[in-house]
């Protein structure tokens, strides 16, 4: 075990700089595979949250009046240096994530493509205009920046979530500031390097690490205009209520149980490869995977040994491991509360017909592992179907008709993603009008939408009004003013005391 003098520290990123804690506190940042700590990483007091926000404000007066075509170029050099360096920040995040490289390679491939949506600014920023709205008026609209925005991100996609918010945010003008999660925190200090290298000014882009006092100072902060969250619903709920009440701009993200519902018409092999890519893929720690397989009618029956025969064929393993598609979750507590939902399944009397408790990998004994599980004839009030696991358990609901499983739906608290695997065209637009979800798929398993569309939820998945990313992303970091202008020198109205309006 490395003693504190020799773990690597990870720093704050303040005004183009690393930075060295300076509030004595930390928290260890782990190895999951080998279950040792492996960093540490300082948690900011509110003066050092207080010193990120001044830096950002003091860069904001010249960077939202920098050109588009300046920010623009100096996106395009970002997003040139994230694809030379997609490697590195692949290594990275799995060290400290556990996830395999492939996996955590592809999240960087789903960040840029938001970052490319960041390049298309001048397209998404054009105003309107509407001339001789009365004699000599026109009527013309434009989008501003709002100032320093926070975002606040999850474990699970250390480096893809961030890249769902700032880069938008910097392409809008604004300044920023990113609080990551402190299980897994070095990817945060390599975007602002690659943000530096591509010549984004200091202070521009600045990071805090730590936990609950350096969130709330952020919220609370009176020169922070918007806060944008991902994480679990009730974290969700507390930073939209927190941030709303300071008058700030908000968008929480919470949880998921996302449900695929499966036809009996549905081909039973794509259904089955469907349902293990999405309910195992990142240990399922993802707020997109399928965790409720919902099959209706006869289905069932052939479905589970479909399941259990894919399923000792996947290879669970440390990140080091070139055959691993499963890594170990997050953390000891991660690992500890899914055995103890798996086991509370079996009490409330689902069928176990995979159990991932018993999984050891040699060497790796201390690792947060718990292998791929598979629950049968599961009943909606059950714990292992209420709660959003966050882990690789799959659960089975058996229904006798559609309607049954829309109605799962509906009274499920959330709301994320919903997919539906027919071969019938009039199956599947029915279930596109009234599945209770924001995002939906049709024989998609995992339907997050690409960056020229808007990621978001219902429910408890979503707190505030605009989604994220896409085109609802760049309205949430800018502003409308509407402009009404008269340039006429003939043309002197006089004094008018009616209410103005468009017929003269």
């Amino acid at each position: 075990m490395s003693t504190t003098a020799e773990l690597r520290t990870i720093t704050h990123w303040i005004a183009g700089k690393p930075v060295e804690g300076e509030s004595k506190r930390f928290g260890d940042v782990y190895d999951p595979a080998l279950g040792s700590v492996a960093a540490r990483v300082p948690f900011a007091s509110p003066d050092e949250v207080d010193r990120a926000v001044a830096a950002a404000k003091a860069a904001f007066p010249a960077w939202s009046q920098s050109s588009l075509a300046k920010r623009t170029e100096i996106l395009y050099a970002f997003r040139d240096g994230l694809k030379r360096r997609a490697e590195a920040f692949a290594a990275l995040v799995a060290s400290e994530h556990g996830k395999p490289p492939s996996d955590a390679g592809g999240e960087i491939a789903r960040g840029l493509e938001v970052v490319e949506l960041a390049c298309s600014v001048p397209l998404m920023l054009k105003g309107e205009f509407t001339e001789q709205v009365s004699r000599n008026v026109d009527v013309h609209s434009v989008r501003q920046p709002l100032g320093v925005c926070v975002g606040i991100t999850p474990f699970n996609f250390p480096a893809m979530v961030p890249l769902w918010m700032f880069p938008v945010a910097l392409a809008c003008g604004n300044t920023f500031v990113l609080k990551p999660s402190e299980r897994d925190p070095s990817a945060s200090i390599l975007l602002a390097q690659v943000l530096q290298e591509a010549g984004l000014p200091d202070g521009v882009f600045n990071v805090v690490q730590g936990d609950k006092v350096a969130v709330d100072a952020l919220i609370d902060h009176p020169d922070v205009a918007a806060v944008s969250f991902v994480g679990s619903t009730p974290i969700a709920r507390y930073i939209y209520a927190r941030g709303a009440a300071a008058g700030k701009r908000t968008q929480a993200l919470g949880g998921a149980k996302n449900h695929l519902v499966a036809m009996p018409d549905a081909d039973l092999g794509a259904v089955a490869d469907a349902l293990i890519s999405s309910a195992f893929g990142s240990t399922g720690q993802r707020c997109m995977a399928i965790s409720a397989a919902v099959a209706v009618g006869e289905i069932a029956d052939r479905l589970i040994p479909a399941l259990r025969e894919r399923m000792a064929k996947l290879h669970v393993g440390p990140a080091s491991d070139p055959k691993a598609e499963l890594g170990p979750l997050v953390s000891r507590a991660a690992q500890e509360r899914v055995v103890g939902l798996i086991e509370q399944g079996v009490r409330e009397g689902a069928t176990l017909a995979v159990d991932g408790r018993t999984l050891r990998i040699a060497g790796y004994e201390q690792g947060f592992f718990v292998g791929p599980t598979l629950f049968d004839h599961v009943k909606p009030e059950m714990e292992i179907y209420r709660q959003e696991i966050f882990g690789p358990v799959l659960v089975v609901l058996r229904v006798d008709s559609l309607d049954e499983a829309l109605a799962l739906l509906e009274r499920n608290p959330y709301g994320n993603g919903a997919s539906i695997f027919t071969s019938d065209g009039a199956v599947a637009r029915y279930f596109e009008r009234n599945a209770s979800a924001g995002m939906v798929g049709i024989n998609v398993p995992i339907p997050v939408p690409v960056g020229s569309y808007s990621f978001g939820g219902w429910k408890g998945s979503l707190f505030g009004d605009q989604h994220i990313y896409g085109p609802e992303g760049y309205r949430f970091y800018t502003r409308a003013k509407v402009v009404t202008s008269r340039w006429s020198e003939i043309d002197h109205p006089g004094i008018n005391l009616r209410f103005p309006g468009g017929h003269t």
